[in-house]
């Protein structure tokens, strides 16, 4: 025996992120342990977890003597505890990453900042300014929390003034603890992702963008590479670019865009690896995870090219049959291990081809077979042309 030392990648959370994460590590020699509130959070399946509270800085103090770099499975971790950790043991990415994308106005301010456009959007504090918003901006709009939500949460679309009573019975006793940002619906035509890592070094790549559909807020497919882009993916690569270098950001993040009249717009970033992505762990060289990993432990990053196309589904609530998608040809499942409920994701499914003919004809038949057609439809219209 060597004698050598295994790493150890600490992470802050424990859900199925956190859990697919420990799983790209163990590969690479690299250990996991997680901390996380809930002691049944999945990532405790495949890893150690420390059942701790983000305040429970004794807990915490011992979780960062046994680990060698830490990270994070979502972003509703508080900046506060990433700091803290960070004057104790490297944490990527920064905190100040993670505070930037915790609240929407600074977020979009950085949007423009670095020349990606948003829609326009202005904050909201009491009820006179939500009008006073309304009015400025038009309608429809969406109202949001500045802080927290995500998938669709914290959210109110309001189609004119007449719903603005709603919308602050709904939101308006947020506003003091997170404060509230009223932004202008966008008549998109498409939603576009792109996936980018960048390693200690400055090192940075990205995978193809990826097109998404999403119901009641939550993801529902991903298309990669998103077909007829033209040159959308030079330049949401160079953006990406731009707000990683910006912020020094180490490791793996996504960047939601909306097109609109062939011109990119920021949604929102998600400073960590992205339901979006998780097509890349069978349809990329290197999965975002892999990826993501190598990124915040100093190691080189692997190749985020792809062979032929990937269609990803989101198990949404509960899980379908998975003999049926196991019998697919070159269909991989994926369980999370959690309780079926309502609005929550489960687990996930990607089907590969050389090409999008074959796709859409594997993509149909697994949809026709576990009775998700609804689902399954745009993608298919996309891959069809």
């Amino acid at each position: 025996m060597s004698g050598r030392r295994q790493p150890v990648l600490g992470i802050l959370g424990g859900g199925q992120l956190a859990r697919m994460l420990a799983l790209a590590a163990a590969p690479l020699g690299i250990k996991a342990l997680v901390v996380d509130s809930a002691a049944d959070a999945c990532a405790g399946q495949v890893a150690p977890l420390v059942v701790a509270d983000w305040s429970d800085y004794e807990a915490l103090e011992a979780f960062a003597r046994q680990v060698d770099v830490v990270t994070f499975d979502f972003e509703n971790v508080p900046a506060e505890t990433a700091h803290w950790l960070a004057e104790r043991v490297a944490v990527f990415p920064a905190p100040r990453a993670l505070a930037v994308a915790q609240d929407r106005l600074a977020e979009k301010t950085l949007f423009r900042e670095c020349g990606l456009p948003t829609p326009d959007f202005m904050t909201v504090d009491t009820r006179a300014q939500l009008e006073q918003a309304l009015a400025a901006i038009g309608a429809p709009a969406i109202l949001k929390t500045r802080r927290l939500g995500y998938d669709g949460k914290g959210q109110f679309r309001l189609a004119g003034m007449a719903d603005a009573d709603a919308a602050w019975a709904a939101l308006g006793a947020q506003a003091s603890a997170h404060g509230l940002i009223l932004e202008a619906f966008v008549p998109f035509e498409r939603e576009l992702s792109v996936i980018a890592v960048r390693a200690r070094d400055g090192d940075f790549r990205t995978w193809p963008l990826t097109r998404n559909w999403h119901t009641d807020g939550v993801l529902a497919m991903s298309l990669a590479p998103a077909p007829d882009i033209d040159q959308l993916q030079q330049r949401a690569t160079a953006l990406a670019r731009t707000l990683a270098e910006r912020l020094d950001y180490v490791g793996v993040f996504a960047l939601e865009l909306f097109v609109r009249d062939g011109e990119l717009l920021g949604n929102e970033m998600a400073p960590r690896v992205h339901n979006s992505g998780h097509w890349t762990i069978e349809g990329a060289c290197t999965s975002q995870f892999e990826n993501h990993v190598r990124a915040v432990l100093g190691l080189p990053l692997g190749d985020t090219g792809v062979d032929g196309m990937a269609a990803m589904f989101n198990w949404i609530g509960d899980l379908p049959d998975a003999a049926v998608v196991l019998g697919a040809v070159d269909a991989h499942w994926h369980d999370y291990g959690k309780q079926a409920r309502p609005g929550r994701k489960v687990g996930h499914a990607t089907v590969r081809a050389a090409d999008a003919a074959t796709l859409a004809a594997r993509t149909g038949a697994l949809a026709e077979s576990l009775g998700r057609v609804d689902q399954a439809r745009p993608t298919l219209e996309a891959l069809r042309g």
